[in-house]
C-alpha cells in the first residue's frame, strides 16, 4: 500500500549523479543509454538510407548485418560479466552496455518478429512503438520508486539542510 503521507523528500528528484543510489544507477543508465541508442540508430540508419551510395552498410561475405546482432553480442557479454562480478560499479557499467544492446535490439524488433526487412515500412513501427513504451514505463518506473537506501536518503537530507538559507 502507498503511503501518501511520507515526508516530500523520499520523492525529490535527484539533481547530480551522487544523488543517485548507487544501487539504481545502472538502471538509471540503462534507461539513459537505451533511449539515446534507440534514437541514434534511427538517426544513422536514416542517413544510410538517404545516402546514395549506400555507404555504412556493415556486410561480411556479402551479408547484410543488422544492428540487433551487435545488440544480442553486447547483450551476451553483459550476462557473462554478470556472473563475474556483481559489484556496484561493475553493475553501473552493465546498465550502460545493457541499455545500448537493447536498444540496438529494440531498434529492429519488427524485423525479428515478422523475419522480414521492414524497417522503412509500415509494419516496423512495432519497432517505434515498442521502444517508445519502454522509454515512457522505464522513465516513469524510475521516477516514481525513487528511494534509495537509507543511508543515501540521510546523506541527501543533510547535505541539503546544509545549503537551507
Amino acid at each position: 500500500m502507498i503511503n501518501f503521507a511520507r515526508d516530500r523528500s523520499d520523492f525529490r528528484i535527484p539533481r547530480r549523479w551522487k544523488d543517485i543510489d548507487e544501487s539504481r544507477r545502472g538502471i538509471v543508465l540503462a534507461w539513459i543509454a537505451f533511449t539515446i541508442t534507440f534514437g541514434g540508430a534511427r538517426l544513422v540508419t536514416w542517413l544510410i538510407q538517404i545516402d546514395p551510395k549506400n555507404v555504412g552498410n556493415v556486410s561480411a561475405g556479402g551479408v547484410h548485418l543488422h544492428h540487433y546482432l551487435w545488440g544480442i553480442l553486447l547483450l551476451a557479454g553483459v550476462a557473462i560479466f554478470g556472473l563475474v562480478d556483481r559489484s556496484p560499479r561493475a553493475r553501473t557499467w552493465m546498465g550502460l552496455v545493457l541499455g545500448i544492446a537493447l536498444g540496438l535490439i529494440v531498434d529492429e524488433a519488427a524485423l525479428l518478429i515478422t523475419l522480414q526487412d521492414v524497417y522503412w515500412k509500415t509494419a516496423g513501427w512495432p519497432s517505434i512503438a515498442i521502444a517508445l513504451t519502454l522509454i515512457g514505463l522505464v522513465g516513469s518506473g524510475i521516477a516514481l520508486t525513487h528511494r534509495g537506501s537509507a543511508a543515501t536518503r540521510e546523506r541527501t537530507s543533510s547535505e541539503h539542510a546544509d545549503h537551507r538559507p
